[in-house]
């Protein structure tokens, strides 16, 4: 059955501007969207109001957009307190800027912060706690960051956000060789604890390094992982070809490419991801509006796609990912071993009981001196040691 075009026909006879802008401002509702912007929404709720949640997952699988959803969530959801509370904003969001000198700069973080909250006066902050606030001065020196920081505290405190969150923040990570990556984090944990306001981290798997820097931080960090596509589960594997289906009702060209014929190739150079997919087709789709062609073919999907080294890198630092965010049954094995508790097989038997079971099994009776049946080597033993055997 030929799919039908989700976008207006009208389209077709607008710029190309427009054609192009309609695509890119396109979202579609996967389902791993939809189960992260679940888990956000309920972790940002239910946890304390002190705590830190770690967005994490690869580089465009669509982090971008599951923030922008979560803002628009939890701005329906008070929208009658905030039609009552002028003063009051549902959601605060900023993203923390990767440094130029290799150093991450609060300064910077904690002004956009105040500027993202319609702060008046940003440049002329001052601890109130420790100076007395000067008087307006062409000649006065900028805020510090202990200055900016502290405006930033009042701020959330006056406004009452339900959440900071804080996009690209693996550049927390980016410091100096002798600042350790815990007294980067308590700078949020303690900002989280003075404002009393959940603070979301969205990031790559870089982010990963903050994650169980010590107990206390651990006890207050809820962990969200969202994934790509697996290609190896038919479930997952459905729903990114349906996926493929739903962008390509929205390409505002006369023909409407059939690319779920070609869903592996497109998901060969995505790795499931979304946001990778989806940027690959726009790129696809200016060049054909550029040349005027009526439909998206594989050869202009090719040209546009990432390189094989550049996927393997991406899937190369995602599996490392993955793997640090699995937690198996030898994990969970040696925690129990440490508590003191008796480790459990697969099956959900204690270790112990399942030794018991084994000894309490009767045995064939043997001989004295007869051989416990075993397989015997064969062949010289040169070649054995040749074969690395």
């Amino acid at each position: 059955m030929a799919l039908l075009p989700g976008f207006p026909r009208s389209l077709l006879d607008g710029p190309r501007s427009a054609r192009l802008a309609h695509f890119r401002s396109y979202t579609v509702a996967h389902p791993l969207l939809v189960e992260a912007k679940e888990k956000l929404t309920a972790a940002i709720w239910d946890s304390e109001p002190n705590s830190i949640i770690f967005v994490v997952g690869p580089t465009g699988v669509g982090k971008t957009t599951l923030r922008i959803r979560t803002e628009q969530i939890l701005t329906d959801e008070l929208r009658a307190d905030l039609e009552q509370d002028r003063e009051r904003i549902a959601v605060v969001s900023v993203e923390a800027m990767a440094p130029e000198s290799g150093n991450f700069s609060w300064r910077d973080l904690f002004k956009r912060l105040l500027q993202r909250l319609d702060e008046p006066l940003i440049e002329y902050k001052r601890d109130l706690r420790t100076e007395l606030a000067p008087l307006p001065s062409s000649t006065r020196p900028s805020p510090t960051a202990a200055q900016y920081r502290y405006g930033v505290e009042q701020a959330l405190q006056f406004r009452r956000p339900v959440a900071v969150m804080i996009d690209e923040a693996q550049h927390l990570a980016k410091i100096a060789s002798g600042r350790r990556l815990l007294d980067q984090l308590d700078v949020i944990k303690s900002l989280a604890s003075q404002t009393r306001t959940v603070h979301v981290l969205f990031g790559t798997y870089d982010l990963l390094a903050f994650r169980n820097l010590n107990g206390q931080l651990s006890r207050r960090s809820i962990d969200i992982h969202f994934s790509r596509y697996q290609a190896e589960i038919a479930e997952q594997r459905q729903a990114f070809v349906n996926v493929v289906r739903s962008f390509a009702r929205q390409l505002p060209l006369p023909a409407l490419p059939d690319l779920a014929s070609d869903w592996q190739f497109l998901y060969e150079r995505s790795l499931g991801c979304v946001g990778v997919l989806k940027q690959w087709l726009a790129r696809s789709l200016s060049a054909a509006l550029r040349s005027g062609e009526s439909a998206l073919t594989h050869q202009n999907l090719e040209s546009h796609a990432l390189s094989v080294s550049q996927v393997e890198k991406i899937l190369s630092e995602v599996s490392e990912g993955e793997f640090q965010l699995k937690d198996g049954d030898d994990a969970r094995s040696r925690l129990r071993e440490k508590l003191g508790l008796p480790s459990r097989e697969k099956s959900g038997k204690p270790r112990d009981s399942a030794r018991r079971e084994d000894s309490l099994k009767p045995h064939a009776h043997r001989r004295p001196g007869e051989r416990r049946p075993v397989r015997d080597v064969i062949g010289p033993l040169e070649t054995l040691h040749a074969a690395g055997l």
